[in-house]
Protein backbone atom coordinates (compact mmCIF):
# COMPACT_ATOMS: atom_id res chain seq x y z
CA UNK A 1 0.00 0.00 0.00
CA UNK A 2 2.57 2.61 1.09
CA UNK A 3 5.61 1.54 -0.88
CA UNK A 4 8.69 3.63 -1.48
CA UNK A 5 10.56 2.03 -4.34
CA UNK A 6 13.35 3.11 -6.64
CA UNK A 7 13.69 -0.10 -8.59
CA UNK A 8 11.28 0.58 -11.44
CA UNK A 9 8.28 -1.14 -9.89
CA UNK A 10 4.91 0.46 -9.34
CA UNK A 11 5.37 3.49 -7.13
CA UNK A 12 3.65 4.12 -3.82
CA UNK A 13 1.05 6.70 -3.00
CA UNK A 14 1.70 10.14 -1.56
CA UNK A 15 0.05 10.03 1.87
CA UNK A 16 0.09 13.76 2.56
CA UNK A 17 -2.14 14.70 -0.32
CA UNK A 18 -2.12 14.37 -4.06
CA UNK A 19 0.94 15.92 -5.67
CA UNK A 20 -1.31 17.39 -8.34
CA UNK A 21 0.08 15.31 -11.19
CA UNK A 22 -2.17 14.47 -14.10
CA UNK A 23 -2.95 10.78 -14.55
CA UNK A 24 0.04 8.99 -16.02
CA UNK A 25 0.58 5.60 -17.50
CA UNK A 26 2.70 3.14 -15.60
CA UNK A 27 5.36 3.05 -18.32
CA UNK A 28 6.26 6.70 -17.65
CA UNK A 29 6.57 5.94 -13.95
CA UNK A 30 8.75 2.89 -14.68
CA UNK A 31 11.10 4.94 -16.88
CA UNK A 32 11.54 7.59 -14.19
CA UNK A 33 11.97 4.99 -11.45
CA UNK A 34 14.60 3.11 -13.48
CA UNK A 35 16.59 6.32 -14.00
CA UNK A 36 16.39 7.19 -10.31
CA UNK A 37 17.33 3.63 -9.31
CA UNK A 38 20.49 3.77 -11.40
CA UNK A 39 21.56 7.01 -9.73
CA UNK A 40 20.53 5.62 -6.33
CA UNK A 41 22.77 2.59 -6.75
CA UNK A 42 25.74 4.91 -7.27
CA UNK A 43 24.87 7.02 -4.22
CA UNK A 44 24.19 3.95 -2.08
CA UNK A 45 27.84 2.93 -2.18
CA UNK A 46 29.06 6.40 -1.24
CA UNK A 47 26.90 7.18 1.80
CA UNK A 48 28.86 6.45 4.94
CA UNK A 49 27.42 4.37 7.75
CA UNK A 50 27.94 7.17 10.30
CA UNK A 51 25.57 9.42 8.30
CA UNK A 52 22.88 6.75 8.35
CA UNK A 53 23.44 6.05 12.06
CA UNK A 54 23.10 9.75 12.83
CA UNK A 55 19.75 9.87 11.06
CA UNK A 56 18.63 6.70 12.81
CA UNK A 57 19.31 8.36 16.17
CA UNK A 58 17.15 11.33 15.20
CA UNK A 59 14.29 9.09 14.05
CA UNK A 60 14.48 7.08 17.27
CA UNK A 61 14.36 10.20 19.46
CA UNK A 62 10.67 10.44 20.33
CA UNK A 63 11.19 13.93 21.77
CA UNK A 64 11.82 15.31 18.28
CA UNK A 65 8.84 16.38 16.21
CA UNK A 66 8.40 15.20 12.64
CA UNK A 67 9.18 18.77 11.55
CA UNK A 68 12.53 18.71 13.38
CA UNK A 69 13.43 15.36 11.85
CA UNK A 70 12.45 16.61 8.39
CA UNK A 71 14.71 19.65 8.84
CA UNK A 72 17.57 17.40 9.95
CA UNK A 73 17.07 15.11 6.95
CA UNK A 74 17.12 18.17 4.70
CA UNK A 75 20.44 19.30 6.25
CA UNK A 76 21.96 15.85 5.75
CA UNK A 77 20.86 15.77 2.11
CA UNK A 78 22.37 19.24 1.53
CA UNK A 79 25.64 18.13 3.17
CA UNK A 80 25.79 15.00 1.01
CA UNK A 81 25.18 17.14 -2.07
CA UNK A 82 28.64 18.64 -1.67
CA UNK A 83 30.14 15.32 -2.82
CA UNK A 84 27.84 14.94 -5.85
CA UNK A 85 29.29 15.76 -9.29
CA UNK A 86 28.21 19.22 -10.39
CA UNK A 87 27.00 17.96 -13.78
CA UNK A 88 23.97 16.26 -12.19
CA UNK A 89 20.72 18.16 -11.69
CA UNK A 90 20.62 19.30 -8.09
CA UNK A 91 16.94 18.45 -7.56
CA UNK A 92 17.32 14.97 -9.01
CA UNK A 93 20.37 14.26 -6.86
CA UNK A 94 18.63 15.51 -3.71
CA UNK A 95 15.51 13.46 -4.47
CA UNK A 96 17.56 10.30 -4.96
CA UNK A 97 19.65 10.97 -1.86
CA UNK A 98 16.49 11.24 0.23
CA UNK A 99 15.22 7.92 -1.14
CA UNK A 100 18.57 6.16 -0.64
CA UNK A 101 18.84 7.47 2.93
CA UNK A 102 15.32 6.21 3.60
CA UNK A 103 16.20 2.77 2.31
CA UNK A 104 19.42 2.62 4.33
CA UNK A 105 17.68 3.73 7.54
CA UNK A 106 14.89 1.20 7.16
CA UNK A 107 17.38 -1.56 6.34
CA UNK A 108 19.27 -0.66 9.52
CA UNK A 109 16.22 -0.31 11.81
CA UNK A 110 13.10 -1.82 10.16
CA UNK A 111 10.68 -0.81 12.92
CA UNK A 112 11.21 2.84 11.93
CA UNK A 113 9.60 2.23 8.53
CA UNK A 114 6.39 4.20 9.13
CA UNK A 115 8.09 7.26 10.66
CA UNK A 116 10.89 7.32 8.09
CA UNK A 117 8.51 6.81 5.18
CA UNK A 118 6.12 9.54 6.34
CA UNK A 119 9.01 11.95 6.91
CA UNK A 120 10.51 11.24 3.49
CA UNK A 121 7.20 11.69 1.68
CA UNK A 122 6.61 14.95 3.55
CA UNK A 123 10.13 16.13 2.65
CA UNK A 124 9.68 15.17 -1.00
CA UNK A 125 6.26 16.86 -1.22
CA UNK A 126 7.67 20.09 0.19
CA UNK A 127 10.97 20.21 -1.66
CA UNK A 128 10.32 18.48 -4.98
CA UNK A 129 6.65 18.80 -5.85
CA UNK A 130 7.25 20.90 -8.98
CA UNK A 131 10.37 18.95 -9.96
CA UNK A 132 8.50 15.63 -9.86
CA UNK A 133 5.64 17.08 -11.91
CA UNK A 134 8.13 18.47 -14.47
CA UNK A 135 9.97 15.14 -14.64
CA UNK A 136 6.75 13.27 -15.41
CA UNK A 137 5.77 15.83 -18.04
CA UNK A 138 9.18 15.62 -19.71
CA UNK A 139 9.08 11.83 -19.99
CA UNK A 140 5.54 11.88 -21.38
CA UNK A 141 6.59 14.17 -24.24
Amino acid sequence: DDELQTDGNRSGHFRNGDVGLPPTNEEVIRIIAAQLAEIGDQFDREIQERVVNGLVQHFMNENLSNEEITRHMSRVVRELMQAIPSDMEQEKAMLVLAMVLTKKIVNTVPFLLRRVFDTTVNYMNRQFHNYIADMVSAVKQ
